[in-house]
């Protein structure tokens, strides 16, 4: 099979979109990402699969920290910020919990120290171990088909 097949196929699993967010020295670097997932419940963690060209690889490599921001429905724009998706220049103003930088106004927003990683492939998977969360309500963004906010119809 071909790369595009591959892809195409994988893009029949609707996801939720998340903003991956790291801080080395005064620099802080933020990603879209759909492959998050939870790990374990005892210990808490999380794991999440970055592509060994992406810049965030070295962020997080080098604070051995990251976090997950879970976007709701109107965060697309942020989304599409940190997917390199729009030619405009935006200022993201960052919150913060311990420490680590965290998107504003996320569904949830999960900071860890990385616990292990693993290179699989073309991507490293980063094990998390959760070490605070801040929670909302709201709707999450959804990703289906390449398309932002389809939501399949289950029957």
């Amino acid at each position: 099979m071909d790369d595009r097949m591959f892809r195409n196929a994988m893009g029949k699993f609707a996801t939720g979109v998340t903003v991956i967010t790291s801080k080395v020295g005064d620099d802080i670097h933020g990603m879209t990402a759909n492959a998050f997932m939870s790990v374990s419940l005892n210990p808490k963690l999380i794991t999440v699969s970055i592509d060994n060209r992406a810049n965030m690889l070295d962020q997080i490599k080098q604070s051995n920290q990251f976090g997950v921001n879970i976007l709701s429905e109107s965060q697309q724009d942020i989304s599409m910020h940190f997917a390199g998706q729009t030619k405009e220049d935006r200022e993201i103003n960052f919150g913060f919990i311990q420490e680590i930088p965290v998107i504003k106004d996320s569904l949830v927003s999960i900071v860890c120290d990385v616990d292990t990683s693993y290179v699989v492939g073309d991507h490293t998977l980063f094990i998390g171990k959760v070490i605070d969360i801040a929670s909302t309500e709201g709707e999450p963004l959804t990703f289906y088909c390449g398309k932002y906010g389809i939501n399949p119809v289950v029957s």
